[in-house]
């Protein structure tokens, strides 16, 4: 055990925690895929399993290998990823129509590996990632509203604009964390005020120029505007189908459940491997599951803010921050959908759900974690000691 422990470096509690989510996860993945196995397969869920198993080892070889990585180099590849996640995002915008004849907008295929992956899952990985680097390359520095445009908020709102219309709740998500990124590296409020009042009047006008031309931006446009409407005037959707499915699993499951793999509501509620699975999780394992899973991602949360709070670098702390609250967000978004506390957004439960580019992505933001905090416990070096990456970051 000591040799193997001797190869993973950082916080082992994290390591613990994203460990013991993984493996947790097989139970309801493998329950509540036995829906998918009886529509799209021969009934059995061994390749549904199989699949996500995969899935969660690539993943982990993500998250070992990008944990080796001195985390300094983050702030150049940053530069390098952006204008590339950029393209991929139009890619998926002009191509991301349709795969194997499901509404597929959100992700495109890779060529020669025929894997299919969700691009603004990537791109707000690294937009986090060059916000952080920005911030702390003008940290104690005074800077004017102009002079940030070009160099900060003109990439933020490109990368943004080309998330939005595919998927809302993911826009939304790293604009709130960017601007609340802002607020912690020192960003001047008078500035961000300005930023909050442009966000809310672009998507004001996107919202009015959907529904005046419906066909101007196909995709899923009119399937977030819908599921809006339909949790604020409580519409008779598809949405509302999907969140009363949810409701009686929960309510079904009380506060034991009915045990594992005895979930009725796997086999009418859509999406139950993914968007919903936290409704199954309750529905078989109960209130104390449901809140037991939650306390997890709860002391996740915490171990992430105490590497961000003992990394000795400002860029080490914003990264922290950027890369790792999103993770704990979207879990509390997941769960809340459940519940009705939120309108249907289509976020995976991480490390939990099944999909491949949600467990992939959350991994290498993971990484990024554990990368800091073992720059921390065996390489304590400065960070300024140069290298190529940080010569092309500071260039820019």
């Amino acid at each position: 055990m000591k040799n193997i422990f001797q190869y993973i470096q950082g916080d082992r509690t994290i390591w613990g925690l994203v460990t013991f989510l993984a493996l947790i996860s097989f139970v309801p993945v493998y329950s509540a895929s036995s829906n998918l196995a009886y529509l799209y397969g021969d009934g059995s869920t061994l390749p549904y399993l199989l699949k996500h198993f995969a899935h969660l080892v690539l993943g982990f070889g993500i998250l070992y290998g990008v944990h080796k990585i001195p985390y300094n180099y983050f702030r150049g590849l940053s530069i390098i990823a952006l204008p590339v996640v950029g393209i991929l995002l139009i890619i998926t915008m002009a191509e991301g129509t349709t795969i194997g004849g499901a509404n597929a907008s959100r992700w495109i295929r890779l060529p020669f590996v025929g894997i299919t992956i969700q691009t603004s899952t990537l791109a707000g990985v690294a937009l986090m990632t060059y916000v952080a680097r920005y911030l702390s390359k003008i940290k104690d520095k005074t800077v004017t509203f102009k002079e940030t445009i070009l160099p900060l908020w003109a990439p933020v709102f490109i990368i943004l604009s080309f998330i939005l219309p595919a998927n809302l709740s993911t826009a939304a998500i790293f604009f709130t964390m960017v601007v609340m990124l802002m607020f912690i590296g020192g960003y001047p409020l008078k500035y961000l005020g300005v930023i909050l009042g442009a966000g809310l009047v672009f998507l004001t006008l996107f919202i009015l120029t959907a529904k005046a031309f419906p066909g101007t931006f196909p995709n899923r446009v009119d399937t977030w505007i819908s599921r809006i409407d339909n949790f604020t005037d409580n519409k008779d959707t598809d949405a509302d189908y999907q969140i009363e499915k949810a409701k009686i699993a929960i309510a079904t499951g009380g506060i034991a459940g009915l045990g594992p793999g005895k979930s009725v509501q796997k086999n009418f509620l859509p999406q139950s491997s993914s968007d919903f699975i936290y409704a199954i999780i309750v529905e078989e394992f109960g209130l104390v599951g449901g809140l037991s899973l939650m306390l997890v991602y709860l002391l996740l949360l915490f171990r992430i803010l105490v590497v961000a709070h003992k990394s000795s670098s400002i860029f080490g702390k914003l990264l922290v921050i950027g890369v790792g609250i999103p993770i704990i967000f979207r879990a509390m978004i997941n769960m809340a959908v459940a519940v009705e506390l939120f309108p249907v957004t289509g976020q995976n439960l991480p490390l939990i759900s099944s999909g491949g580019t949600s467990i992939w992505m959350t991994c290498l933001a993971l990484g990024m974690i554990l990368s800091v905090s073992a720059k921390r416990e065996i390489a304590p070096k400065e960070e300024a000691e140069e290298n190529p990456l940080d010569i092309l970051s500071e260039a820019m």
